[in-house]
């Protein structure tokens, strides 16, 4: 993709002789004759790199240097030094140059230091954003062992390391994103940026903007060039999200796009070319839209190269308990708060809700609950109505009916967990027809494991 590169030097030649040089290299190039123009060039414009003169009328190179690095301090800028500069120039790095090029300038020495500098600058990019996805990294990972989810994952794996466009569909909540954040840590592009778009989020008449830039001037507003995100998903990811709600419009401008790997920004007619896979994420019946009218049947076929549905909540419920105490670990440790802890029949009335908002509500709840709750055993009473109206709450256990089990806990921590342990199987395996497999997803544990358990405790189907 094409680099531009601000040239500010007072001396017309030395301009004319770098332009010449580094256009024929493919640079887009621009100029300023003093510092207080190059300034607010680079304040204006979309830069990789600067060539800066020490000397210069008025503002020095130096107090210039200041003033890009105090703007923008990880673009490059290569010094021009003339005949007695050449410790000024040394001491230009020590103020965070990048390197510096003597008069009379040499084709060679410029082409190879402008190379240099360039991908210093986008080693640095990469690192920043790997430290980033490192510090972001969605602590909600895929988390379950339900039948739905395991299969999901196995497809993950298969299709990561490719560089095939994903589809993925689901309802509101069900963690598409993540989907898309995990298809992506998987792949080959995993160095590079994943540049997230939320379709539905920006307005019709800016979208195209927002994803693939403008040049200064383009529009009301438009006071200085930008990259789109087409531009800063090159060599990465671009997720899509609610591609569905995008205008007839947009989707024609995407295919084009998403065909040829090129476009031009707003407001320009210069072809940038890009390298990005894409995954695309709809709530939508992406079929019903297009029978509608509202989705290219092109577009729909072009970006479901490999297909991915996220089940909802309640297809997964043996997942519940899991991802619960996940969220719990999560809000314990980031907040500081003092941990919550569920009783049996409210794990129960959980497991049997269907979680409208899946995931995200469930997330959701677990943040009330510690508003509510934090330090406390919640039982089920404690929970919010609307999550104790689909389920029935369990009665109270009797020592008469249930004979196996004693009336009262062991005072003994361990020995208490074996007795509720035990209670829980025999209950759950009662509740699955003695199906030890539906158990095992049921309750998210491996099957060769939930096999010791239910032989330690004597326990049969």
């Amino acid at each position: 993709m094409n680099m531009s590169v601000l040239i500010i030097d007072d001396e017309a030649d030395i301009r004319f002789s770098l332009r010449g040089i580094l256009e024929d290299e493919g640079y887009s190039v621009f100029e300023a004759e003093d510092g207080e123009k190059g300034i607010a060039l680079f304040a204006e414009t979309d830069l990789d790199l600067v060539f800066l003169d020490i000397w210069l009328p008025g503002m020095d190179g130096l107090a210039v240097l200041d003033q890009l690095q105090a703007y923008a301090a990880d673009i490059p800028v290569i010094m021009i030094s003339g005949h007695g500069t050449i410790e000024t120039a040394v001491g230009a790095i020590k103020k965070g140059a990048f390197d510096f090029i003597e008069k009379p300038l040499s084709l060679e020495k410029v082409v190879v230091t402008a190379k240099k500098a360039l991908e210093f600058h986008i080693l640095k990019e990469e690192n920043e954003n790997l430290r980033s996805r490192i510090r972001e990294t969605h602590v909600y990972e895929i988390t379950g062992n339900s039948k739905p989810i395991c299969l999901l994952r196995d497809m993950i794996a298969q299709v990561a390391p490719t560089d095939a466009w994903v589809l993925i569909t689901g309802e509101n909540g069900t963690g598409k994103e993540i989907v898309a954040r995990s298809i992506h840590d998987q792949s080959t592009r995993n160095t590079k940026a994943l540049v997230a778009v939320n379709c539905a989020a920006i307005p019709e008449e800016l979208i195209e903007s927002e994803l693939f830039g403008h040049e200064k001037g383009a529009f009301t507003g438009a006071d200085k060039s930008k990259k789109g995100k087409f531009e800063l998903a090159d060599k990465g990811t671009l997720f899509l999200d609610e591609i569905g709600d995008m205008s007839l419009k947009t989707q024609a401008k995407i295919l084009r796009i998403l065909q040829e790997q090129c476009f031009e920004r707003v407001g320009s007619s210069k072809t940038i070319r890009v390298d990005v896979r894409v995954i695309a994420a709809t709530n939508k019946d992406l079929v019903t839209e297009i029978r509608e009218g509202r989705f290219r049947e092109d577009l729909y076929y072009r970006l479901r190269v490999f297909p991915l549905e996220v089940p909802p909540l309640r297809d997964r419920q043996g997942d519940i308990v899991r991802i619960l105490n996940e969220f719990t670990a999560v809000m314990t440790r980031k907040h500081g708060f003092r941990p919550v802890r569920f009783s049996e029949d409210a794990l129960v009335i959980l497991q049997g809700y269907p979680w409208p908002g899946n995931v995200r509500e469930l997330k959701n709840f677990v943040e009330r609950i510690f508003i509510l709750y934090q330090g406390q055993l919640v039982n089920a009473s404690m929970l919010p109505r609307e999550y104790r109206e689909g389920v029935a709450v369990p009665p109270p256990r009797s020592s008469v009916s249930d004979v196996d089990d004693p009336p009262a806990m062991s005072a003994d921590f361990k020995a208490a967990r074996g007795e509720f342990e035990m209670r829980y199987l025999k209950q759950k395996l009662a509740e699955c027809n003695g199906n030890i497999t539906k158990l095992a997803e049921t309750i998210g544990l491996e099957r060769s494991y939930l096999y010791r358990k239910l032989k330690a405790y004597n326990i049969s189907p």
